[in-house]
């Protein structure tokens, strides 16, 4: 009683905001009605392989898009929860950029609904690793804060340190796809004391965004590496028309 008592005191002196525009909402962590229809959840068909929705109707039959039917992923499944635009794309910078911390627990929820064809009862949740240098420039990686809200929201466990960025890439914006994966190749490898968690289970890699794949691609094939079952992959949203 006591608990609840605190919590209907601190609605009164700071009520609940939307994520996106600030407005007033009913609860915690949520978008008003505008926002929500304005958010581009991805929903219905979809890519098998990198969560681009597709049109069709959803039968059970994994489908794949043009996409990944010309480049080879390494991973088994792959889902997002937005597409990287309007309020998909500003709720990504807020968390990226603005320290918009608020944003993890409301994303990991969407995410978690979309991973729900990727999830295994042995499955390990791991984020896309920063770089030391990016990391102590941001003071926090996204994709591991996203990683373990996910994993506290599926009862799965995470391990944010699964995987380490051996080498400090160049930024990725601007370059074609082909560039893309040849910065990357090699560049993330297995925590050499992490090694014994991937062995003969299944790895669900996490990122804010996914755009080519190439990073995920390099992500994954580190896991596999260190003899995971099987790998699938999870962004909070998704580019349409990489390049």
């Amino acid at each position: 009683m006591a608990w609840a008592g605190l919590q209907t005191a601190l609605q009164l002196i700071y009520p609940p905001r939307c994520l996106t525009c600030g407005g007033m909402v009913e609860s915690d962590f949520g978008l008003c009605g505008p926002c929500w229809r304005d958010t581009p959840f991805i929903g219905g068909l979809v890519c098998d392989l990198c969560g681009t929705p597709l049109p069709g109707v959803d039968d059970g039959v994994p489908v794949h898009c043009d996409s990944c039917m010309t480049t080879e992923r390494p991973w088994q499944q792959g889902r997002a929860a937005l597409m990287y635009r309007d309020s998909g794309r500003r709720l990504v910078l807020s968390l990226k950029h603005g320290d918009r911390h608020d944003v993890v627990r409301p994303a990991a929820k969407w995410m978690a609904h979309s991973a729900r064809p990727l999830l295994r009862e042995d499955t390990l949740i791991a984020p896309i690793p920063l770089h030391w240098s990016r990391m102590a420039r941001r003071r926090f990686n996204q994709s591991a804060l996203l990683a373990d809200a996910l994993a506290r929201e599926t009862g799965r466990t995470s391990c944010p340190d699964l995987l380490i960025r051996a080498n400090r890439t160049r930024s990725l914006e601007g370059l074609t796809r082909n560039e893309r994966f040849a910065t990357l190749m090699g560049s993330i490898r297995a925590h050499p004391k992490r090694t014994a968690l991937m062995e003969g289970r299944s790895i669900l890699l996490v990122d804010d965004v996914m755009t080519s794949g190439a990073t995920l691609a390099a992500a994954t094939e580190a896991c596999y590496a260190s003899r995971a079952r099987e790998v699938c992959v999870i962004a909070l949203t998704r580019v349409a028309n990489e390049s």
